[in-house]
């Protein structure tokens, strides 16, 4: 019974500690009204500022190209990796639109080609050129929200390339008449500009 009674009395204890401690808390922000400074008070100065700032790189990184991987791209894998997809967007020629458009014929149209579907002015307005390229196709995969800043895509995006090449392939395949491969000269303008991004 007393053991009780002492648990009791613990227990109440260390109630009364905490509400006093929350009512201390609630004065002292009455009482007392902090002010932000409109400067630091102690001003640090940092030297070679500028050269730091333009050595960063402007911009976001550079995306590795998938032009020369299109050729011995795997139309298959891609197929399995449009699973994914799936859920938002039909392939089949003709297929409804979902929540994203249906993507037949995709490759090389107009980023707004369907009449039916409402896209967002985020995508009708990503990027250099206003069709899907095998390049903006690359860009938009690797990272959507950063392609198409403000895209309704809840998409995190393809890391690998060689992932996003075979899935760029089976876009390709999804066509009567496939989009032509880039040719040497395509594909060596990409690497150049690529390598001379990087600095490799």
């Amino acid at each position: 019974m007393s053991s009780s009674l002492e648990f009791n009395k613990i227990a109440a204890g260390v109630l009364c500690g905490g509400l006093l401690l929350m009512g201390v808390g609630k004065l002292a922000g009455v009482l007392v009204h902090p002010h932000d400074l409109e400067e630091n008070a102690y001003p640090i100065e940092v030297t070679g500022g500028e050269a730091t700032a333009s050595a960063e790189p402007a911009g976001p990184a550079p995306i590795e190209p998938i032009l020369g991987m299109l050729a011995s791209a795997d139309p298959a894998a891609g197929e399995k990796t449009a699973k994914k997809c799936a859920a938002c967007h039909s392939f089949d020629k003709g297929g409804p639109n979902k929540v994203g458009p249906n993507l037949w014929n995709v490759v090389n149209a107009d980023k707004g080609h369907l009449a039916d579907f409402a896209y967002s002015d985020a995508i009708k307005s990503s990027g250099e050129t206003p069709n899907w390229t095998y390049t903006s196709l690359n860009k938009f995969l690797k990272k959507p929200k950063d392609y198409a800043p403000g895209t309704k895509m809840n998409f995190a995006g393809i890391k690998k390339a060689e992932d996003r090449a075979d899935l760029v392939a089976y876009l390709r395949s999804l066509a009567d008449s496939p989009a032509p491969l880039p040719t040497a000269d395509e594909v060596q303008a990409v690497e150049d500009a690529y390598k001379a991004a990087t600095g490799g």
